[in-house]
């Protein structure tokens, strides 16, 4: 029979019997105050353990007793996935998590277990330390559990994201990712469940899994250490010039006179705008960036923005190539005085020089140009053709499937929050936007009938695709981010304006990417395209 004792020194103590039959038997399970605990006699001492393997739960009583390699430690190994614990010295031997050990005392033959709970601070930073740990190898179940363990022991889950974001800031060499622009999605997401629903851990992993997808196994690439005094169009012009050892030290001078995002996000999202450029990703950074931090409170500004600004940095820049060379000129010609009407139908299946000459001729109005940008986007959105994802023998440049798509809408939508906060860059915006049009209108089916994917009543479409996201059952992060992301856009955009002309196709074209094919790998496509590469080198 075991028995408790609180004893002031050692806090409370559990009586499990005498040693001697412990030594016949070798072994024995003791349950007490919600625990099981295995307790071993082995050669080098008595040791006692959480019975269950802190892995999958299989019972440990169950594992094998042996010494190391060494003739060293007593090493516990679980028969189930030959994770081993050495029980003297507390390490985890082959596997990732903790296992938790209790202090064994023998007082006159009798022995007595120390069964205190370690400190709530200690063990949530126990948590967040193991779940660093997992990011080493991406263990994805792990990490659900350590975030489980945090949250088990008091702390805000929102640190498992926050310690995340400073883990792995520097390990992106090229700054922001989608694992940072989808998680106030996500977050957002979270937020529409209680507190009860075991669900809610499942965005909260989704968001700090990816960044540990996108940095896996990457060295660190420090950002430098310098500050100057900050000025807004400084900071724009080292951006501009690639420069990021001077942005960073200017972007520290504004953290260091106390300057939020909020005071950053004109002069970013300028920076963001200034070229064509990063197909979109640019400004939909800048804009998600301010949500996240917004979310987790001004500690993450750093790490966040210090991502931000790299990334604009290292930004590819398509206005500079043939493509889309036309949109500095039109940007040039801008003058809010074309007063022609526009709708979705008349910037449609026009190359990206004529979209752009297009739009010039409406600039006067700023929401009909809006609406039938946004109302053209979803058009061609919702007509893709699934032709040009399957084909194996086009060239790189015609590399394009369902998410190039998805990225006019989300685009549009940081465009609409961050040219309505900072009015003098809606020209940028906009003719931007006109830029993803052209640039998809040859890829679109016209003659696709679009009548099956319609949507009659948005609110319980929306709660059924956003509740779906929570099993999603998509390997890649980057598809899954995007699903989020899309449905987020979308739906802010709708909220925004629901009687706006573009509502049905743009719902109807979220359904149909929700349920057509998504193809991701192109196996003989990139055969083909190696070989025909290699054959012109010369």
């Amino acid at each position: 029979m075991t028995a408790l004792a609180a004893v002031p020194s050692s806090g409370t103590r559990l009586h499990i019997g005498p040693l001697q039959p412990l030594l016949e038997k070798g072994r024995q399970i003791v349950k007490a105050e919600g625990k099981q605990i295995a307790v071993f006699a082995s050669d080098k001492g008595v040791f006692a353990c959480n019975n269950r393997c802190p892995h999958e739960g299989y019972p440990l009583m169950e594992g094998k007793l042996s010494q190391g390699a060494d003739g060293g430690g007593c090493i516990l190994t679980c028969n189930w996935h030959n994770w081993k614990f050495d029980l003297e010295g507390g390490e985890t031997l082959v596997g990732g998590d903790k296992l938790r050990r209790y202090p064994v005392e023998i007082i006159d033959g009798e022995v007595w277990l120390d069964i205190t709970d370690p400190p709530a601070e200690e063990r949530r930073a126990a948590a967040l330390e193991s779940l660093r740990r997992s990011f080493r190898r991406h263990e994805y179940d792990r990490m659900a559990r350590e975030i489980s363990r945090l949250q088990a022991a008091g702390g805000d889950p929102l640190d498992a994201l926050r310690g995340a974001l400073d883990w792995t800031a520097a390990h992106f060499e090229f700054g922001t990712t989608h694992a940072h622009a989808g998680a106030p999605d996500w977050l957002a997401l979270r937020d529409e469940l209680a507190e009860s629903d075991p669900e809610k851990l499942v965005p909260l992993l989704e968001v700090v899994g990816h960044l540990a997808w996108d940095c896996l196994r990457e060295p660190a690439y420090p950002f430098s250490e310098g500050s100057r005094p900050y000025d807004a169009a400084a900071l724009v012009a080292a951006i501009e010039a690639e420069d990021e050892a001077a942005a960073i030290a200017l972007l520290r001078g504004a953290l260091a006179d106390g300057l939020g995002y909020r005071e950053l996000e004109e002069p970013l999202a300028e920076a963001a705008l200034a070229h064509y450029q990063d197909f979109g990703h640019s400004l939909i950074y800048v804009y998600k960036t301010g949500q996240l931090i917004e979310r987790l409170g001004p500690a993450s500004a750093e790490p966040l923005l210090l991502s931000l600004v790299r990334s604009l940095v290292y930004a590819s820049r398509e206005d500079l190539i043939p493509e889309f060379r036309a949109y500095g000129g039109a940007l040039v010609r801008w003058d809010g005085k074309g007063a022609a009407p526009v709708a979705a139908e008349d910037l449609r299946r026009l190359s990206v020089p004529k979209v752009l000459e297009r739009v010039l001729a409406s600039s006067a109005d700023r929401k009909a140009l809006f609406d039938a940008l946004l109302g053209a986007a979803a058009a061609d959105f919702l007509q893709f053709d699934l032709t040009v994802q399957a084909a194996t023998d086009g060239s790189v440049s015609h590399n394009v499937n369902w998410l190039d798509f998805t990225h006019a809408v989300t685009f549009s939508n940081a465009v609409r929050v961050l040219c309505s906060r900072h009015p003098r860059l809606w020209p940028q915006g906009l003719l931007q936007i006109a830029c993803f049009i052209g640039r998809n209108a040859g890829y679109v089916d016209c003659a696709l009938d679009a009548s099956p994917w319609q949507v009659d009543d948005s609110a319980a479409f929306f709660d059924r695709s956003m509740r779906g996201l929570f099993d999603h059952a998509q390997p890649e992060y980057i598809v899954s981010v995007h699903l989020v992301k899309l449905l987020t856009a979308a739906r802010e955009e709708i909220a925004a304006d629901p009687a706006a002309p573009w509502v049905p196709p743009l719902l109807a074209a979220v359904n149909r990417f929700l349920h057509e094919p998504l193809k991701r790998k192109h196996t003989r496509r990139t055969a083909q395209q190696a070989l025909s590469f290699v054959a012109a080198e010369g």
